[in-house]
């Protein structure tokens, strides 16, 4: 499951120079070129392990298909909307964000937003320009005693809503993943959405943009709130509907507005952008010399630790892989691909339903991590190519093999204290469980023959089904390795089922023929782990 060297990286976006001194410090190759067309990036792609964006570059479908050696994609900040996140797990390319890097930015960005909707500063200050001195026109109101509607309840939003308290603003919000208890730790009162629209004086959105959050306030929504209501957006473009939202200003549904995004950057159609209610920023929410180095450097440094064998942080579609580093699971996500692998080519079929059974109180949070590690065993050798824990389950979805899990406590002994790993062909006889003694992964079962010594799962290995009485098979086949200058290396065989015992065998290279084999056993498979 290891990843290949990372090389070369290359930076598409404008980034703080702190990001390349520390890719360069950590041993990578980099290449800065921001501003790139697309045919450009598409050429420059092609040699890259590595691709460093901010928001301007669209990672797209036609990119990574260009990029034969990607391995990652950094996003210096939070959203990845401008990467196609599907098609970087399909093809098995890690995507990372910094999620922490610009939120109070952002956070900051916003609460700058409510106050000059509250009191007109941008209008005013260029009516002051102007040479006017408009005092009656620009009224305002206090935000004391005013609702702030948080619809998102992440790092941004709770920042936002702990520093408007402060202006004595009642906080309400709604977020499907954040508890209400949680959000209560921050002065938010969580409602549902049908509950928020005609309570709040000013509604503020902080959440990705996700086909459920797209056109989140729309003419339907602007309806139900209060006459007059002020509308923040410092996410994303899209997640207010922007026709909607010029209708609401026409009307004066919508009392004011402050756009930091929009669907399309720069927006084209400058109605929006234009009517005096309206205040904008270019996407301006992480444009701060704080967050630009925080993120560059950040980003840099999640890198070279994914390159060095550190650890994986800010992954986004690989959170199985962020496993892979741990020293305590390494062993084990080659025990999961191994069993899968056996069990593949005992049971000759890569589709159909697979059973993970992880058994023992080590192995409780494991499902994670084993389950794509197995998946990736079973189509290892097919015609899916990379196959990783990043993809491993979607690839298996689009192969027709369904894998579920389960998990036990108690692991039967000798293996109480470390975890039992259990794969089934659901259907078949086929299945097989194994072990990590030390960090050396074993095989104990293998369709119900079990193995008193169990077997390693390591390097190239011979598996063979033969009579229990028939003894000639293990002297043929080391006359055969002698033959072929190939050494032993390791033997165990399992108790007797049906009259036969299946044996495992190290080998310090694979054989290239098992013709002479053949004739002495009910099965042989050769596989390389």
């Amino acid at each position: 499951m290891a990843l290949g060297k990372l090389q070369k990286v290359l930076i598409s976006d404008s980034l703080d120079p702190c990001c390349r001194e520390i890719l360069q410090a950590g041993g990578l190759r980099v290449q800065e070129k921001p501003g790139l067309s697309k045919e450009e990036l598409l050429r420059e792609i092609r040699d890259c392990d590595g691709l460093i964006v901010r928001s301007a570059t669209k990672v797209t479908a036609d990119v990574l298909a260009a990029a034969e050696r990607l391995q990652v994609v950094g996003r210096a900040g939070t959203g990845v909307d401008n990467v196609d996140v599907e098609a970087a797990t399909r093809k098995g390319v890690l995507v990372m964000n910094t999620p922490t890097g610009n939120s109070l930015s952002a956070a900051e960005l916003t609460c700058g937003m409510i106050l000059c909707l509250a009191r007109q500063i941008p209008q005013a200050a260029a009516s002051m320009k102007e040479g006017k001195w408009d005092r009656k026109k620009y009224m305002g109101m206090e935000l004391n005693g005013k609702t702030l509607g948080v619809l998102g309840l992440g790092r941004i939003g709770r920042e936002v809503a702990t520093r408007m308290q402060a202006f004595g603003m009642k906080t309400i919000g709604y977020d499907p993943i954040i508890t209400p208890e949680t959000s209560a730790t921050f002065g938010v009162e969580q409602l549902p959405l049908e509950q928020i629209w005609p309570r709040c004086d000013f509604i503020t959105v902080h959440t990705p943009l996700l086909p459920s959050t797209t056109g989140l306030l729309n003419d339907s929504t602007f309806a139900k709130c209060r006459r007059g209501v002020q509308v923040v957006n410092c996410a994303r473009g899209g997640i207010v509907d922007e026709g909607a939202l010029l209708r609401a200003l026409r009307s004066g549904q919508c009392g004011g507005a402050a756009l930091d995004v929009f669907t399309q950057e720069p927006p084209k159609d400058r109605d929006l952008v234009n009517h005096p209610n309206v205040i904008c920023c270019p996407h301006l929410g992480a444009s701060t010399q704080e967050a630009q180095s925080r993120c560059g450097k950040e980003i840099a440094m999640q890198i070279v630790d994914m390159a060095t064998g550190k650890g994986l942080a800010g992954t986004v579609n690989g959170q199985a892989l962020s496993k892979a580093f741990a020293p305590q699971t390494k062993p084990w996500i080659t025990l999961a691909r191994a069993l899968g692998t056996v069990l593949r080519t005992v049971g000759k079929q890569a589709q159909g339903s697979v059973q993970v059974c992880t058994l023992g109180t080590p192995l409780r949070e494991a499902e994670s991590y084993l389950t794509p590690a197995v998946a990736a065993g079973m189509l290892a050798g097919g015609a899916q190519k990379e196959v990783t824990l990043v993809n491993a389950l979607l690839l298996a979805q689009e192969a027709g093999l369904k894998v579920t899990t389960t998990h036990g406590d108690v692991a039967p002994e000798p293996d109480g204290s470390t975890g039992l790993l259990q794969v089934s062909l659901q259907g078949t006889p086929h299945r097989a469980a194994g072990t990590v003694q030390g960090s050396t992964p074993v095989l104990r079962e293998i369709n119900g023959a079990t193995f008193k010594q169990p077997a390693p799962l390591a390097g190239p290995i011979l598996i063979y089904r033969a009579k229990a009485s028939e003894s000639s098979t293990l002297p043929a086949l080391t006359g055969l390795l002698g033959k072929a200058g190939i050494q032993l290396q390791s033997y165990h065989s399992s108790s007797t089922v049906a009259g036969e015992q299946w044996s495992v065998v190290g080998l310090s290279a694979p054989l290239s023929d098992l013709g002479e084999l053949k004739p002495r056993v009910t099965e042989v498979f050769q596989l390389q782990l």
